[in-house]
């Protein structure tokens, strides 16, 4: 039966489609005959008991420059008038983000969301992975300039992030001297009100970053993400090369770890990151990336993967 789907989404004017997972996920929706409609996070309501957005109904093409219509905009009760909303804006994870959220769990039991708003907004990408330390490099989470010095004896090298940091920004790598950590820290503490993530330096970042796309607790499939020209950084969206890859046996014991659990929570869609074979670094559950690359490589369908998920799972509101 087709399903009227709700993306609530960045402007699609601004998506680049030849890489965007979301813009992936609506075609594969439109090729099942499903609807879809586009509204902003700013523009949910709550009113009379209910949760409405002005939405464009929208149908998307593979055609750069002309990838998408808008029909005029409709109001839309999110709880009666569709069957299935995936909340799919970027980053940052920030009030708005998390008000969206608690809006959208008023929902539940009418209308399937994807990611479940409360597993998304209680699982931070940089925190909920310290559940599963046991595959994590050495970390700390902290202010503490004296604390992490002592954090840089220890392991030689550093990378230093923001707790809440997105798509590879503002990610730092400290040497052995030390050279700028009290003024790096001196900076995050003026900048960020949380404390900063702080691991040890793994060099096998060099021969890449895997992004491991999961679908209802399920591997879907891995792009390896190797860092430019005088980066530590991998992610696509600062100028990492994406590269076929397989699973090492260490990172199918994480999926094997983090599957059920995901499952559990209602993240169907999730991507975890993993640094030499057996480091895990993030769960990416916001807005997870990866699929167009993955399917290249692959030759896999994994908008099918996801919407064979969505159906399997989501109620028909008539």
């Amino acid at each position: 039966m087709p399903l009227r789907v709700a993306v609530q989404m960045d402007p699609m004017d601004k998506i680049n489609i030849a890489g965007d997972s979301t813009f992936a996920i609506m075609l594969g929706a439109q090729a099942r005959g499903h609807r879809l409609f586009h509204y902003a996070p700013e523009d949910l309501s709550y009113a009379d008991g209910r949760l409405w957005t002005m939405a464009h109904p929208v149908t998307v093409q593979d055609v750069a420059g002309n990838h998408y219509r808008f029909e005029d905009p409709v109001l839309l009760d999110l709880g009666r008038d569709v069957d299935v909303v995936l909340m799919r804006q970027d980053p940052p994870f920030d009030l708005g983000y998390i008000t969206a959220t608690h809006l959208l769990e008023r929902i539940q039991g009418e209308t399937l969301v994807v990611n479940d708003p409360a597993a998304v907004r209680d699982a931070p990408e940089k925190l909920w992975v310290l559940d599963f330390a046991r595959f994590m490099p050495p970390t700390v989470v902290t202010r503490s300039l004296g604390l992490t010095r002592k954090f840089l004896a220890e392991h030689g090298e550093i990378v230093v992030k923001p707790l809440h940091g997105f798509a590879g920004g503002s990610v730092f790598r400290i040497g052995r001297d030390g050279t700028n950590l009290a003024s790096l820290m001196e900076l995050f503490n003026t900048a960020y009100r949380e404390p900063h993530m702080v691991q040890a330096f793994l060099p096998e970042i060099a021969q890449g970053d895997k992004r491991i796309v999961l679908v209802d607790g399920e591997v879907a499939g891995a792009v390896n993400r190797i860092p430019g020209e005088g980066e530590i950084r991998s992610n696509l969206a600062v100028g990492g090369l994406a590269a076929k890859t397989e699973l090492t046996e260490g990172e199918r014991e994480i999926c094997e770890a983090i599957g059920p659990e995901l499952k559990k929570r209602g993240l169907l869609f999730v991507g975890i990151d993993v640094i030499g074979g057996k480091w895990l670094t993030e769960i990416n559950v916001t807005s997870p990336t990866g699929i167009v690359a993955i399917d290249k490589f692959n030759g896999t369908d994994t908008p099918g993967l996801i919407w064979d998920a969505i159906e399997r799972k989501a109620p028909t509101n008539g």
